[in-house]
């Protein structure tokens, strides 16, 4: 049995739980998400728990056992307490800041680069090197932020570029650091 799978997810007072026809909805103090799920995984609510199970040990419903469980478990957090990314931005001149709904970069291009926030997404700078992205769906929030990095990778020479928070980049020496021919 998957050890993941077999838990049962806790229900926190004010989010209610449905499932209807493989789809759940989970609606919290942060909003509504929903999430579709394979028909081969049963999801059930009993009193203030949600179960995953599954009909057989094929390989196909073991992985999808702990996966199923893990989407709608993160569907509750995201609900009552959201998700969180924070990146750094490091390198002279770099910054970034808030203007309306769009985050405006200066990355060393010759021109600002542009992201505007997407529906679910909110964007904050508290400082000119850093930004924070927050949102309910965990996915959502990953992939907004990846795109973001994506603008300006964190290079292995200079350690210029934008970083998730707590990331190491592992650096280079540059040309000058090998030792002289013979």
């Amino acid at each position: 049995m998957s050890r993941i799978g077999r838990k049962p997810i806790n229900i926190p007072a004010g989010v209610t739980v449905t499932v209807d026809a493989g789809v759940v909805t989970v609606k919290g103090p942060k909003g509504t998400l929903t999430q579709n799920i394979h028909p081969n995984m049963n999801v059930a609510v009993e009193g203030n728990e949600i179960l995953v199970t599954r009909p057989n040990d094929e390989k196909e419903n073991r992985s999808l056992h702990g996966l199923t469980r893990t989407l709608v478990h993160n569907m509750v957090v995201g609900v009552t307490e959201g998700y969180k990314k924070t990146l750094e931005v490091n390198g002279v001149g770099y910054r970034v800041q808030k203007q309306g709904k769009n985050l405006v970069m200066n990355l060393g291009y010759s021109h600002q680069v542009t992201v505007p926030e997407i529906e679910g997404i909110t964007i904050e700078c508290p400082s000119a090197n850093s930004i924070v992205v927050l949102g309910t769906d965990k996915q959502k929030v990953g992939q907004f932020a990846a795109e973001i990095r994506e603008k300006r990778p964190p290079e292995p020479y200079k350690g210029k570029g934008i970083r998730y928070e707590g990331e190491f980049v592992r650096r280079k020496e540059g040309k000058a650091g090998k030792g002289a021919k013979k």
